[in-house]
């Protein structure tokens, strides 16, 4: 999933020369934090309620005001995980996609990131998660992977933070597709893995949200 996939085409861009008051009502329609700011079909910043209220004038000129989020930026082909990282590092819901030129070309939202991770394969699929602490220099998701197929077990997905109480750790989350996750335990923690969360799915509840997901396309819901 690449950013020219998911870029909100109804969220618009309103322009340096659009007043406070068009951009307080576009935020309240579109149900937006923010929205992007351009000029000449380039971003200048993002645009906030607080930032209008800090300004104390309904009719100045959005060019006017310290926008924030310039560089909150990423290109057509940017990775879903880069644009999170930028969302982040801006603290922004929103990030704007240009072109090879540096032109804008449209905004997404972190929550159509969110929603589309959700319907992926992945997250469907059933299986169990382990979340593994482990020093940084020991991290192999190969051979962690390894331990994992000897069980005739495959990795879904994995996700790497870094543990807070301790920079030279790291936390590893791993989706698998195997809803029974005791031998997997067994099997790591006699590697000396140390298992500090495990969560095993229920196949009922999968077997009740596809009848649920069958009534709903029933009643064209």
């Amino acid at each position: 999933m690449v950013a020219s996939d998911i870029i909100n085409l109804m969220i618009p861009p309103l322009k340096a020369s659009d007043d406070a008051h068009k951009a307080m009502v576009w935020m309240e329609e579109f149900r937006c934090n923010h929205l992007p700011v351009i000029e000449n079909n380039h971003l200048l910043g993002f645009i906030s309620e607080g930032i209008i209220l800090e300004g104390n004038d309904i009719e100045k000129k959005l060019s006017d005001f310290k926008l924030v989020g310039k560089q909150c930026i990423v290109s057509r082909d940017s990775h879903f995980y880069d644009i999170l990282r930028i969302a982040g590092d801006h603290k922004l819901q929103l990030v704007a996609v240009i072109d090879e030129e540096g032109e804008y070309e449209g905004v997404i939202a972190v929550q159509d990131i969110m929603t589309s991770f959700a319907q992926s394969a992945a997250v469907q699929t059933p299986g169990g998660i382990l979340i593994i602490s482990l020093a940084l220099i020991d991290y192999s998701l190969a051979e962690i992977s390894r331990l994992i197929e000897e069980n005739n077990a495959k990795i879904l997905s994995s996700i790497v933070v870094e543990d807070p109480l301790d920079n030279r750790k790291i936390k590893l989350t791993i989706k698998i597709n195997q809803l029974d996750l005791t031998r997997i335990v067994a099997t790591l923690e006699r590697f000396e893995y140390k298992i500090i969360g495990r969560y095993q799915e229920d196949k009922k509840d999968f077997e009740d949200k596809d009848r649920i997901d069958m009534l709903m396309r029933y009643l064209n819901i």
